[in-house]
């Protein structure tokens, strides 16, 4: 997750890095617990899996009518795990 890029000169450096890694991990992990856990080529994917077919989507974000919307290539396959976990996303309830 990004730890090849060590050992920098700055200690302030190598410090931020850490911790930008760290979160990247931690995002990654409860990713695929609250939304991928019944996938099961996601469910326990490597991180450069996930970036290849979660992440990284073909798609184009379009504007109309002062909304926003992510249109997402159809023929991808991994459309549809995307479009669920986007969705089981939207539906966790906000934290107090």
């Amino acid at each position: 997750m990004g730890l090849h890029n060590l050992p920098s000169q700055s200690w302030q450096i190598n410090t931020g890095w850490m911790l930008a890694a760290n979160l990247a991990a931690d995002l990654d992990a409860w990713l695929r617990l609250l939304t991928l856990h019944d996938s099961k080529d996601l469910a326990g994917a490597e991180p450069d899996t996930m970036r290849f077919r979660i992440y990284h989507l073909p798609a184009r974000l379009a504007k109309h009518a002062r909304r926003r919307y992510l249109r997402i290539e159809r023929t991808w396959p991994w459309a549809s795990a995307f479009t669920t976990s986007w969705r089981r996303l939207i539906q966790l309830p906000a934290t107090t």
